[in-house]
C-alpha cells in the first residue's frame, strides 16, 4: 500500500525561510503559486520579460521576476512548463544560475526520468505533482480542501528533500486530501498509459466507434451523441464518487445486467494485448524518443492532422449543435 501523508502529518518547516520560484504560469503554475502564496510562502514566479503570463501574474498580486534570477533567488526552482520546453530552458536559463543545495522541482516525471534534464548531484530533485488540472487545484484551496497529488524524491542532495516536498504539498492545499509517495518512474509511465489507453486515447475511440455503430445502423446521429457522449459523464461521475461496483448500483438493473455482461466483449483480450504493448512501448523509452523526435521536427502542428480528423467527424458536428442547445448563450467549440 502506498505510503500517505496528510495535513496533520506535514509540518511547513520543511520550507522555512526558503523561496519557491514558480518557472511559468500556465494553469498549473497560476493554481500552485497562487496557492503557495496563500498559505504564507514566501514565492516568486519567473516568466520571461513584460509578456502576457508577466501581466497576469502580476496582477495576481505575484513578485515576478525574469527567470535567471527567479532561479538565482529561489530555494525550490519549481518548474511548471511543458514538459517538450523543460529541457531547453533547463539548458538555456537555469543550470548555469543552480548553486548547491537548491532544489529543482517538478510536477511531472518525465524530464527526468527519460534524461532530458540531467541535474548536477549537489541539489535536491523533488516532484509534486497534483491529481487535477490546474483551475480545479485553485478551486479546491479556495474551498478549504485540496487535491491529491503524488510525490516524490529522485535526489536528495540536502537530506532534507522530503520535508521539502510535503511541506510543497501542504501549501499548495495537497495534504488536506492526501498524498502518496511514488517514483518519477513510476508517475511518469502509469500517467501516459492512463492518458493513452483510457482516460484521453481509449475512451475517444470508444466514444467514437459506439457512435458510428449505431449511425451505421441507421439511428439518428443526434440520438447517437446523448447515448454514447453526453451520458458518460453522468457515469464517471459515479464511478469517481462511489467507486465501479457503487456505480452499478446506482444505474438500472437493466444498465446494470447488460454492462456486467457485455462490457468485456468490447474491451476483450485484443485490448488488453494492446494495452500491453503500449505499455512496453512507454517503458521501453521507444513512445518518449518517437515524441521528442516528432515535436522537434512539426512542434506543436503534430497535433493538427489528427485533431482536424477529429473536428470533421459526425460526433463533433452534430455534437457542437447539441451543446449549444445545452449551453444558449456560452462559447462551446
Amino acid at each position: 500500500m502506498a505510503e500517505t501523508w496528510y495535513d496533520k502529518d506535514v509540518s511547513p518547516e520543511g520550507l522555512a525561510g526558503q523561496t519557491v520560484a514558480v518557472i511559468g504560469y500556465g494553469i498549473q503554475g497560476a493554481a500552485q503559486a497562487s496557492n503557495l502564496k496563500d498559505s504564507g510562502f514566501n514565492v516568486i514566479v519567473g516568466l520571461r520579460k513584460d509578456g502576457k503570463s508577466w501581466r497576469e501574474a502580476a496582477g495576481d498580486g505575484h513578485r515576478v521576476m525574469e527567470i535567471e534570477d527567479a532561479v538565482e533567488k529561489g530555494d525550490v526552482i519549481h518548474l511548471l512548463i511543458p514538459d517538450m520546453e523543460q529541457a531547453n530552458l533547463y539548458r538555456n536559463q537555469i543550470e548555469t544560475h543552480l548553486s548547491e543545495g537548491k532544489a529543482l522541482s517538478f510536477s511531472h516525471g518525465a524530464a527526468i526520468h527519460w534524461k532530458w534534464i540531467v541535474p548536477p548531484n549537489k541539489v535536491d530533485v523533488i516532484m509534486l505533482a497534483p491529481k487535477a488540472p490546474g483551475r480545479r487545484v485553485r478551486e479546491l484551496f479556495k474551498e478549504d480542501f485540496g487535491t491529491p497529488a503524488l510525490v516524490a524524491v529522485e535526489q536528495d542532495f540536502s537530506k532534507k528533500a522530503w520535508p521539502r516536498v510535503l511541506a510543497m504539498a501542504k501549501g499548495v492545499g495537497c495534504t488536506r486530501a492526501g498524498v502518496l509517495k511514488t517514483t518519477f518512474k513510476e508517475e511518469v509511465e502509469t500517467d501516459w498509459f492512463g492518458e493513452q489507453v483510457d482516460l484521453c486515447g481509449g475512451v475517444v475511440a470508444l466514444i467514437r466507434t459506439s457512435f458510428e455503430t449505431l449511425v451505421e445502423y441507421g439511428y439518428q446521429p443526434e440520438i447517437a451523441y446523448f447515448e454514447c457522449l453526453h451520458e458518460l459523464k453522468l457515469i464517471v461521475d459515479l464511478v469517481q464518487k462511489y467507486g465501479i461496483s457503487g456505480m452499478y448500483s446506482r444505474v438500472s438493473e437493466t444498465a446494470r445486467y447488460g454492462g456486467l455482461t457485455r462490457g468485456d466483449r468490447v474491451v476483450g483480450g485484443d485490448s488488453r494485448v494492446a494495452m500491453k504493448n503500449i505499455l512496453e512501448e512507454i517503458r521501453s523509452g521507444g513512445f518518449a524518443k518517437e515524441w521528442v523526435s516528432t515535436y522537434e521536427k512539426e512542434g506543436k502542428r503534430s497535433f493538427e492532422r489528427h485533431l482536424d480528423e477529429i473536428r470533421q467527424h459526425p460526433i463533433e458536428v452534430v455534437g457542437k449543435r447539441l451543446r449549444q442547445m445545452m449551453w444558449p448563450g456560452e462559447e462551446v467549440e
